[in-house]
């Protein structure tokens, strides 16, 4: 029995662009959509973020990628059509679609509103659908998502440089609170100042923290401080600065999506500190025990949050008029873009004007 191609999965048609094998290039893709169901939300894609987890996806780089993939978990769009059973959304709204697009419903994580920790979780792409169908992502003209998992974007929040929050908004600021590190006056430290990095020291500052960017390279200091309003920069690669700072900080949130040494950054903490990583290396890192022990130090993670946090997020961020900072870009671009994103050559998160750009072959 012949595989039944993308395009004929669903009665819907759709047009992206997809990774079709591990060089991760990406190239015009058609498939196809579900009908609009009964509880379903049809959304017109007019923005999506680029995320290093699309990278690391379209790339294979964590070992799990089902091609061919079409990436995009930042999706940020218009309603154009409800299910009977939708009552909380209406044609020309505003929304938004995260990481999560599906979930049991019946878990224990899921009756807590923490859809992502579900054992069933479906993800936006490179997942698999409760019907037993691929999910495709939001480098795509369209989307069809259970309402359950449609977000609602604030009236003054742009829809460009919102959509980077759904999953870089939402990953800092879960951590953020499920740890502790809204205490106005603390001291929290980022290492990285890249997608999440930038988004982490505005959600920080709007909570009151005292806020030290943590990275390897000098140029990113004005960016940190004058830029984007830390209070603080730390030259990691400079000994005799890194070791003024040993015992200074009560937080730090790293965001390294590379390989990376552990140790330097938990000499910072102080005793009882936490350090807490939300970025995915491809490869394991090295967990140095001396300083848990004798600091009683803490290392945690942190993935997105659930759906309602991450509304909360987005409520929080409008009102403190945090969005991400972005390179708006066509999706004709976005080879290029992933070299750059690979090189961290972006300020600080690329977006594709979906709307503007992605024509139909």
């Amino acid at each position: 029995m012949s595989k039944i191609s993308p395009e004929e999965v669903h009665p819907r048609k759709a047009f992206g662009w997809a990774a079709i094998n591990n060089t991760g290039v990406l190239s015009p893709f058609t498939f196809s959509r579900r009908e609009n169901g009964e509880d379903d939300v049809t959304i017109k894609i007019l923005y999506c973020g680029v995320c290093h987890s699309d990278l690391h996806s379209a790339k294979n780089e964590w070992g799990f990628t089902n091609y061919p993939i079409v990436p995009g978990h930042e999706i940020a769009g218009t309603v154009t059509s409800v299910g009977n059973n939708v009552h909380k959304f209406k044609v020309g709204d505003r929304v938004g679609v995260g990481v999560v697009v599906g979930s049991c419903k019946k878990c224990e994580n899921c009756q807590q509103d923490l859809e992502n920790y579900c054992p069933q979780v479906i993800f936006s792409y490179n997942s698999l659908d409760h019907d037993g169908t691929k999910t495709y992502g939001g480098y795509s003209d369209m989307v069809v998502v259970n309402q359950n998992y449609v977000l609602t974007f604030p009236d003054s929040m742009p829809l460009d440089s919102g959509a980077p929050l759904l999953c870089a908004g939402v990953t800092v600021y879960s951590s953020m609170k499920y740890y502790g590190m809204t205490e106005a006056g603390k001291h929290l430290g980022i290492a990285g100042l890249g997608g999440l990095g930038h988004v982490a020291v505005k959600i920080a500052k709007a909570f009151g923290l005292k806020v030290t960017v943590i990275s390897t390279s000098l140029k990113k200091e004005s960016e940190a401080v004058d830029r984007l309003g830390a209070d603080a920069f730390l030259l990691s690669n400079d000994p005799a600065k890194m070791k003024a700072a040993i015992g200074t900080m009560d937080f730090i949130i790293d965001t390294v999506a590379a390989v990376h040494p552990l140790y330097p950054l938990l000499s910072l903490l102080k005793v009882n500190g936490k350090l807490i990583t939300v970025g995915l290396p491809d490869k394991p890192l090295e967990l140095p025990m001396f300083p848990l022990v004798f600091g009683r130090k803490l290392v945690g993670g942190s993935d997105v949050g659930g759906i309602k946090e991450t509304q909360e997020m987005l409520e929080f961020c409008a009102k403190n008029n945090i969005t991400s900072d972005i390179e708006l870009i066509k999706i004709d671009y976005l080879n290029e873009a992933m070299e750059r994103l690979a090189k961290s050559d972006v300020k600080y998160r690329f977006v594709i004007d979906v709307a503007n750009s992605l024509v139909t072959n």
